[in-house]
Formats: C-alpha cells, structure tokens, sequence
C-alpha cells in the first residue's frame, strides 16, 4: 500500500440547498489541491458549534481557504452593518478566522484566495472596504454575472509584484495580469502582514507575513481557475504543496 499523501484542510461554505443545510465547496478548489499542490484535499465542515482549531490542526499538514459569494461579516473589523441582500456565511467566519490565527501560530501552510483572502487580513487585525467600487479612486473589481464563465475568470487587469517578497520568489516578472470577481477589498492592512501585489488603483492584491513561521500566501484573484493553463498559477500551487510536503515529512 503506497503512503497517502499530505492532506490540506479547505473550510467549506455553509449553504441551505432547498430546506436543507449543506457544507459546500466549488470543485475547481478541489482539483487544484489535488492536481496543483499534489496534496489529498479533506472538506472542513462549518459546524455549530465550530470544530476547534487545535482538532483540525491534528488531522492536515495544510490549509486553503477559497472564494465564496459571502463576504466576511463586518462585525468582526468593527465595520459598518452589512447592506441588505449581501450575503454573510458567519459559519464559516466562525470557524476559518480561529483556524486561520491558529494555523499561522503553528506554522501551517496556508493559502488564502479571494475572501480566503480578506479573511486572514480580518483575522490579524486588518478592515475591508465592504463596496470598493464605491471608493473614489477605485476600479471596479467585480465581474460580469452574465457574461461566460471564461470572460468572467478571464484576466482583468494587471498587478505589480512588491521588491523582496513571497511573491517576487515564485514568479517570473515584476508584473502580470489577473483575474477580479471581488467587491470587497483590504481597507486597512493588518500589521503583521507584508503587501505583495497591488493593482493599478492601488488595490492590495496579494499578501504574506514576513514573520510567520511556515509557507503564508494570500491573493485577491482566482489561480485555481484553469491553473494548468496559466503558469502563474500553476508556480503559486506548485510552491504551496511543496511547503506542505515538507510539513508533513517534518
């Protein structure tokens, strides 16, 4: 019988499909921790009460927080009250904002997308602008609902990698285009974390934590979608599972 292979933890999204609740997560996340990482993906149910950290902690070698259509409730960075019909998931806000604080205290690897993303700067301390195409100066970084699934994780605009960071490691270039399917956007930056990427606007794009003990990354956009074809992407999973690799062989 062959070794399995490390395991990273994805917290799911809480969703009611019909009269009933599911813990839900898009497959393409999946595929790219499978197939991108070369890591056994493990769902993280968004329970009531939230399954706790140092549990979760015990079971995986690392961590990926995803995208979601909800946004992270603004009473977590004292922000103004939610408009009405935005969506909050405050199931999965329970259980990956401990969870995100625990893992980088332990040296986790930990790959953060989109609110994955404004997760881990709420997490550490940082704010969100809950509309940031309302914010003078700002582009609109939403997508097109309507338009093709292709059109709307089809690049969008450019983001300019910072000197001496994560990021300027892994790729190849001081600049490159991404994908933007976001309305919420860093505010105020947590203090602990290190801002890797902006966009044009000066959106922060993509983040990391000089200080943190194991593999840290956070970005705005989208590699999991159809990573093998953007080679970008595909170093970004690539170094994500070999961090987690070396976590499990240590």
């Amino acid at each position: 019988m062959s070794p399995r292979p490390p395991v990273v933890g994805i917290a799911c999204d809480y969703r009611m499909i019909g009269p009933h609740p599911f813990d839900a997560v898009g497959e393409k996340y999946i595929t790219a921790v499978r197939d991108g990482a070369g890591t056994l993906p493990l769902l993280i149910p968004v329970l009531e009460p939230a399954i706790a950290p140092e549990q979760i902690l015990a079971t995986v070698d690392g961590l990926f927080f995803t995208g979601s259509p909800s946004n992270v409730s603004p009473k977590h960075y004292d922000g103004a009250p939610p408009r009405e019909g935005v969506w909050q998931d405050e199931y999965r806000d329970a259980t990956a904002l401990p969870l995100l604080k625990a893992a980088i205290e332990a040296g986790v690897p930990t790959f953060c997308v989109c609110r994955g993303f404004q997760e881990l700067n709420v997490a550490l301390g940082g704010t969100l602008f809950q509309h940031l195409q309302e914010v003078e100066g700002r582009l609109d970084h939403r997508e097109d609902k309507h338009a093709t699934l292709d059109v709307q994780y089809g690049p969008a605009h450019e983001v300019r990698v910072a000197e001496g960071g994560l990021l300027e490691k892994l790729v190849a270039g001081k600049s490159f285009r991404v994908n933007s399917l976001h309305s919420q956007g860093i505010d105020r930056l947590a203090q602990s974390l290190f801002a890797e990427a902006t966009a044009p606007d000066g959106t922060i794009e993509a983040v990391s934590m000089p200080a943190a003990r194991g593999f840290l990354l956070g970005v705005q956009w989208h590699p999991e979608w159809k990573w093998r074809e953007n080679p970008i992407s595909a170093r970004l999973f690539s170094a994500f599972g070999d961090a987690v690799r070396e976590r499990a062989r240590a």
